[in-house]
């Protein structure tokens, strides 16, 4: 990156170390913790939102919407994550080029299954071989987001639905005897209360989540583990900044941050946690209530 790099055998010391710390794979591996954070920040709304959609399915009145609606949070829950990560990936990109393949390529004769082999037509691989690499990068950000979000969202969905019958009867039949409708209960009386018993769930899953994230890897997105492994490894004297096998230091960097991160994340919780609690009737409420007397 720097001019006084450009021969990497003839420095040395804490120069040497700098040129080593700004190659372009270092660069790579310092966003990576980007890619890390921007997949958090976007997968735990888009997670909520299947959970708050499964949680809604499963207490439907309509009995097949019930069944989908728990259907999704029992076998998800059932599978272990990390299958689940392996075949839902290949079965959606291979959906998605089988239908793009069936409105792109109608009059292909040779069959799309062939063996092990799953091939389409140039036009409907998704995305384009000759699309920039940033377009193949997005899209693999992508799947990885709705997999996570899927996965994570039928454990959410199952938070959501315990938190749904632990808000006080009595209060959802006082709404609906001053003439309050089945729609304005649900609005106004029992997501507002819920959240209170749902988030002690929802903190674990975010814990959860955010273990999850090394996973990265296995959806070909390469994430802070996958640089951490390669850079830590020995360098032969191939590489221009040849070193002993540092991975231990890589993976001590990485603990230290997802410690960092997970002390940040539960302080946030906890604030949360007592903002929602104030007012309620429950037993975080009462605490708050007899401190504050």
């Amino acid at each position: 990156m720097f001019s006084a790099c450009a021969d990497p055998k003839s420095i040395e010391g804490l120069q040497w170390l700098l040129c080593y710390l700004t190659t372009g794979k270092h660069v790579e591996f310092y966003w990576s913790f980007v890619t890390v954070l921007t997949l958090l920040a976007v997968t735990a709304p888009v997670a909520l939102a299947f959970g708050f959609g499964g949680a809604m399915a499963a207490r439907s009145h309509f009995l097949p919407l019930r069944i989908l609606g728990k259907g999704y949070t029992g076998m998800v829950r059932g599978v272990p994550d990390i299958v689940f990560f392996l075949f839902f990936v290949i079965a959606l990109d291979q959906g998605i080029e089988w239908l793009n393949h069936q409105i792109q390529c109608p009059d292909w004769t040779e069959p799309v299954r062939q063996g092990l082999e799953f091939r389409v037509c140039p036009e409907a691989k998704v995305p384009l071989n000759s699309s920039p690499q940033t377009v193949h990068k997005l899209y693999g950000f992508g799947l990885a987001v709705v997999t996570f979000a899927l996965v994570f969202g039928a454990f959410a969905a199952n938070v959501l639905y315990g938190a749904m019958l632990a808000v006080p009867r009595a209060q959802l039949e006082t709404a609906e005897a001053y003439g309050m409708s089945h729609r304005q209960v649900f609005r106004r009386i029992l997501v507002p209360q819920m959240w209170v018993y749902a988030l002690p769930g929802l903190s674990n899953l975010w814990m959860i989540l955010i273990k999850a994230t090394p996973l990265l890897f296995l959806l070909g997105v390469q994430d802070i583990v996958y640089w951490a492994r390669e850079l830590g490894g020995a360098k032969t004297s191939a590489y221009e900044y040849p070193h002993p096998d540092w991975r231990l230091w890589y993976f001590l960097f990485l603990l230290v941050f997802y410690l960092a991160f997970t002390k940040v994340s539960e302080v946030a919780l906890n604030r949360v946690a007592a903002r929602l609690s104030k007012g309620q009737a429950t037993a975080a409420g009462e605490a708050m209530r007899k401190a504050a007397a």
